[in-house]
């Protein structure tokens, strides 16, 4: 078999450009055609000349050289317009389909030397070639075309959005699969034009424009009138509604400039800013309502920790106030609509209730947080001031301002008494901020809580020094004691508990000391409030506990007994059925077990025993029994409606002696109208009120006209 014949670069490439010569006539509009012996010795040209031993293996070669036979600029530059971008679609239509037949001539370069070298493939390539020939050059005239096009289908003119389509395509297809550079070359310019077309400022720009070159001056207004109608009153619902760029979805997406601009726009227009308002309105309530859902739904799942997602929840509507706070400062200029519509979209979901709490409620509890010690996240001075400060701006937006303020008085109460209070700095601060934004009467005893525990403390050392002075009064304990002011703190449940000899003998010290410097005032002992120390003498060790005082009463019992029933302990003890189950439980139930109950179940009945636990034994030298606490939520509740009664009758009292003669429906309203600053006050209640003062002789009705009420004297 004799040796093939070599085939040189030039030779073999010239036959190759009279068939590529060829197919650029065939795709130009030419008759003739390949016959499959043309296509077959093309094929086999670029065969041989890839298979044949170096240096005559031309495959590198003939890959430079595939690149030369894309020549497709010079038609598109020579026109312009519509004209160029029919000329465009026209040549990447050819243009693929020469790269699908050179694809085929060149097969074998592609599935051998290009596989090999990992090199681009020979379509890649080909599409490359009109990117870089023809894309790169004419994108941005194409661009400006299509532009153009578009603005005259706006304006009203028939268009061929087929023609507009098959261009950008080829925005998309010479992106190879990637949306770059249609987004870039293409569709960013097409938004900002799309921007400044259906711009109102655009639009009123533009049109004083027009009176500066060639209308009278004296048009301007008349014609900034007629557009501003036009753009934003004719079509307000449709403007303020639009799914990508209305008020809501602008609110949704921050886009502060743009909500700046719309108010400018409609701050022009008369009452143009009302539906923007209504809107903003929506928009908060909707925010605020899903965050309260949020917590509720939280505190469902995991009724355990139900206080903590209300403590999320008012951290959540902080920053939700001081997010569209922004929006009211910046955006709207601090137009009182904007507040208006804030303050009423906040009253609706902040005066909702999570898990049975009530706004009022948790916003005390969210106070005690931050206040208490170790209550709250490690914030610096600066943080807790701020915080505080947010928290009684949200209290303006609660109705039941009364409610929060017993709920406050309740905890503030805890930490003075049990010195559980972080810094005295900031219950003074909140106060003082209180203060400012309810009026003096609603802080008045909590200051008057805060400055009794500092009378307290100097008693305390007055004491102190009595008992150095006079060893023999000494009761052989060591007592502190805070002196209250009734008036001030809430009501606390006081019992005649039988006290253990020392315990007795130390009230009696104290109160001998206390007549000597204050002839005329009574002491009331609360001690269900008190705490002790006592050391218990266990067979492994001796234990500090510390307890309540009822819990310590209990306790001294079992000194002179071994064994106690319950009928006997609540006899020596003289406390109730209220509350000695509940401290027999946490003593003989709880987590350290003092005493052993017989029989030894997890619930405490009458028929039960209980003697000292000598084996008990802990770590810790020093432990703290606790003592769960009574949720006093309902008596709060009680208490404020109680106060509320009073609070209706001393209104009713007041506008009558004014008035003298009123209507009923007069009366309530004025009634509502003073009363709403604490509460929001039931009709029902009002009318009840009105009737008992009736019959206290506070008010008659009149004989002619039932609905008519005079004061008497």
């Amino acid at each position: 078999m004799g040796e093939r014949k070599t085939f040189e670069l030039e030779q073999g490439w010239e036959y190759m450009q009279k068939g590529i010569t060829k197919l650029k006539g065939i795709l130009d509009g030419s008759l003739e055609q390949f016959n499959s012996e043309e296509y077959m010795m093309l094929y086999t040209t670029i065969y041989n000349m890839c298979t044949q031993k170096p240096p005559n293996d031309y495959s590198q070669q003939l890959y430079d050289k595939y690149r030369e036979a894309f020549q497709v600029l010079p038609s598109i530059r020579e026109k312009h317009n519509e004209f160029m971008l029919r000329e465009l679609v026209k040549r990447w239509a050819n243009h693929k389909i020469m790269v699908r037949w050179l694809s085929r001539f060149f097969h074998y370069l592609d599935r051998y030397f290009i596989a090999r070298r990992s090199l681009p493939p020979l379509n890649e390539v080909g599409l490359t070639c009109f990117r870089d020939l023809v894309y790169q050059k004419v994108n941005s005239k194409a661009k400006d075309a299509v532009l153009d096009v578009i603005g005259k289908e706006r304006d009203g003119e028939q268009i061929d959005r087929a023609l507009l389509k098959n261009v950008l395509d080829i925005f998309v297809e010479i992106g190879m699969s990637q949306m770059d550079l249609y987004e870039d070359d293409f569709e960013a310019h097409m938004l900002q034009g799309t921007g400044a077309y259906y711009s109102a400022e655009e639009c009123l720009k533009r049109e004083r424009e027009r009176v500066s070159h060639y209308l009278h001056s004296s048009s301007e207004t008349k014609l900034v009138e007629k557009v501003q109608h036009e753009l934003l009153v004719v079509h307000v619902n449709q403007l303020l509604e639009k799914e990508h760029s209305g008020v809501h979805s602008l609110l949704r997406d921050d886009k502060l400039d743009d909500l700046s601009r719309m108010f400018r726009l409609y701050h022009k227009v008369t009452r143009g800013l009302e539906p923007v308002s209504n809107v903003f309105k929506q928009h908060i309530t909707a925010e605020g309502t899903a965050l309260v859902q949020q917590a509720e739904d939280a505190a469902s799942s995991q009724a355990a920790n139900g206080g903590v997602q209300e403590q999320v929840l008012i951290r959540k509507i902080i920053e939700l106030h001081d997010k569209y706070m922004t929006y009211v400062t910046d955006c709207f200029q601090n137009h009182t609509l904007f507040h208006k519509a804030m303050k009423e979209a906040f009253e609706i979901f902040c005066n909702k209730t999570v898990a049975g709490s009530s706004s009022a409620e948790q916003l005390a509890t969210f106070c005690d947080t931050i206040l208490r010690k170790g209550g709250s996240d490690k914030l610096n001075d600066e943080a807790i001031e701020e915080t505080l400060e947010k928290v009684v701006k949200l209290l303006a937006y609660i109705s039941d301002k009364d409610l929060f303020a017993e709920f406050y008085r309740k905890k503030l109460a805890r930490r003075l008494l049990f010195d559980r209070s972080a810094n005295d700095e900031h219950e003074r601060s909140i106060l003082s901020k209180l203060k400012q934004q309810c009026g003096g009467q609603f802080t008045s005893k909590m200051e008057g809580m805060v400055t009794d525990l500092q009378l307290a403390k100097e008693y305390q050392s007055s004491f102190d020094e009595y008992l150095g002075n006079n060893p023999s009064t000494r009761p052989g304990i060591d007592l502190q004691v805070s002196v209250l002011t009734t008036g001030y703190w809430p009501s606390y449940k006081s019992s005649d508990i039988n006290l253990p000899a020392e315990m007795a003998r130390g009230v009696e010290v104290f109160k001998e000391f206390y007549d000597n410097k204050n002839k005329h005032r009574k002491l009331t002992w609360i001690y269900s409030l008190g705490s002790c120390h006592i050391n218990a003498k266990f067979d492994q060790k001796p234990i500090e506990l510390i307890v309540t005082t009822y819990q310590a009463c209990l306790l001294m019992l079992f000194n002179t007994s071994d064994k106690l029933s319950y009928p006997e302990i609540m006899t020596q003890s003289n406390l109730s059925n209220d509350d000695l189950p509940r401290l027999l439980h946490s003593l003989s139930c709880g987590k350290y077990k003092i005493l052993s109950k017989e029989p030894n179940t997890k619930t405490v009945t009458q028929n039960d025993s209980f003697e000292f636990n000598h084996k008990f034994n802990d770590r810790m030298r020093r432990i703290k029994v606790p003592l769960p606490l009574v949720d006093e939520r309902k008596k709060v509740v009680e208490d404020v409606y109680k106060d509320r009664r009073y609070a209706i009758d001393a209104a009713i009292v007041r506008i009558m002696k004014s008035r003298k003669v009123l209507g009923y429906q007069q009366l309530v309203m004025e009634c509502v109208e003073q009363l709403s600053r604490m509460f929001k006050p039931d009709i029902k209640a009002i009318k009840k009120r009105i009737e008992d003062l009736i019959s206290q002789e506070y008010l008659e009705r009149e004989k002619e006209n039932p609905n008519m009420f005079r004061y008497l004297a």
